[in-house]
């Protein structure tokens, strides 16, 4: 048997034909594996607890819904189940032994290198890496998800995922203060909501286990939302996510003439032009809401002000169709200053997309609550969308907010005045 006694690494196996009872492998003589096929292998990470993580059976099922495969769930929850997380990390070549092993048989039963996609969570990542190290970076894909910070930091390329363990590395780090990796470690890295705090997971540390697995674990939320493909998350190219929160980061001339990479799954379709020598290893970022289907929709928003003194504060905006649906401003930037005549340039995310937008709604905050209370006198607005970059813009003039007082407006066209 390929199986080393002492992990007891189970590989299970989902096909269409049994797409919710898996098939336990041994070696490549199965009922149900057909190594023409493409074959994806799931590999979970560390785990406090030795019970089934609770994504895995969403993952198998969308997984087979999008493409007739082999789905491979790599189970060594016994090797990974200890306290002593070292231990773990030491189980990972192993794993990776028992993997080449069946590999090297579904070669020989005529299986293709390009057909392999590994995704591994945590330190499944690093496990894929090696998978992908053993066969010198043939492998056809590698998805990190959240590959393992603790014990892979700072190690050279060798001893963890890189870009040359497979033709195409992806990795989405959702959690680089805590569990997870900080540096890029694929041919394209994703940040969601800049790599560290995802929103809707608690911040402190007395929610429990939940603080220590949320942002860990929400990289694969947002792996498995894009099987779903109930909407397209786009990533932007960055240096940092300072400077994409601020509107700086929204070109996606690099990858022209596709359009900007979008997260998880179908990342592969950028995989000739990521993979080129010429090109750099791309960070990307982007916002993403605080639950499924995870999509924000930014828009620009351009502001000359006209105030004597410089005013420092942030808007709250509120969008709204003609069927009175609403959409709130989720992302907001850090406090700006409005002086006078000089446009600024805010970068703000909404949870919902309208084709037609009837009304804004604009509340004005200082965050003082004694004190005077403060005019923004606004020459202009104009709102564009990054999302869909061809809609009409939307512009308003002379417009007074008072602070912490929400007014309600209906734009027009820019160009168009009164």
């Amino acid at each position: 048997a390929l199986i080393g006694t002492d992990l007891k690494v189970k590989l299970l196996l989902y096909t269409r034909q049994n797409p919710s009872c898996a098939e336990e492998l041994n070696s490549t003589a199965s009922k149900y594996l057909d190594v023409t096929k493409k074959t994806t292998f799931i590999i979970h990470g560390y785990r406090l607890t030795g019970s089934t993580p609770v994504w895995i059976p969403d993952l198998v099922h969308l997984l087979l819904s999008v493409e007739d495969m082999n789905v491979i769930l790599v189970d060594w929850n016994r090797g990974a189940t200890t306290f002593i997380y070292s231990n773990a990390s030491r189980n990972c070549k192993k794993v990776a032994e028992i993997l080449k092993k069946l590999i090297d048989e579904m070669l020989v039963d005529g299986a293709s290198l390009d057909s392999l996609h590994m995704i591994g969570v945590s330190l499944g990542a690093h496990i894929s890496g090696f998978v992908g190290q053993m066969f010198d970076g043939t492998l056809g894909r590698i998805t990190g998800l959240d590959p393992a910070g603790p014990l892979y930091r700072g190690k050279p390329p060798s001893e963890r995922l890189d870009p040359t363990d497979a033709q195409f590395v992806d990795v989405i780090h959702s959690d680089t203060d805590g569990l997870g990796y900080t540096e890029a470690l694929g041919h394209i890295d994703f940040y969601p909501n800049g790599g560290t705090d995802q929103p809707g997971c608690p911040l402190t540390i007395f929610s429990g286990l939940q603080y220590f697995k949320c942002d860990h674990q929400r990289s694969v939320f947002l792996f498995i939302s894009s099987l779903k493909q109930s909407c397209n998350i786009t990533a932007y190219p960055c240096d940092s996510y300072r400077n994409y929160r601020n509107g700086k980061c929204t070109s996606c001339r690099t990858f022209w003439p596709m359009p900007c990479p979008i997260l998880g799954y179908y990342a592969h379709k950028w995989k000739s032009y990521l993979t080129q020598q010429s090109h750099p290893v791309t960070s990307m970022f982007f916002d993403t809401a605080d639950k499924e289907p995870f999509c924000i929709y930014h828009y620009f928003v351009d502001i000359i002000t006209w105030n004597k003194d410089t005013r420092r504060g942030t808007l709250s905006i509120v969008l709204a169709d003609e069927t009175g649906k609403k959409a709130e401003s989720k992302v907001n930037p850090e406090a700006a200053a409005f002086q006078q005549y000089n446009q600024i340039t805010l970068l703000i995310g909404f949870d919902q997309d309208f084709e037609n937008v009837e009304r804004i709604s604009l509340t004005f905050s200082t965050g003082s609550v004694t004190g005077p209370k403060f005019k923004l006198r606004i020459l202009q607005m104009r709102f564009r969308s990054l999302t869909n970059p061809e809609r009409p813009q939307l512009c308003r003039y002379d417009l007074v907010l008072m602070e912490n007082t929400k007014k309600t407006f209906k734009p027009i066209p820019c160009g168009s005045r009164r």
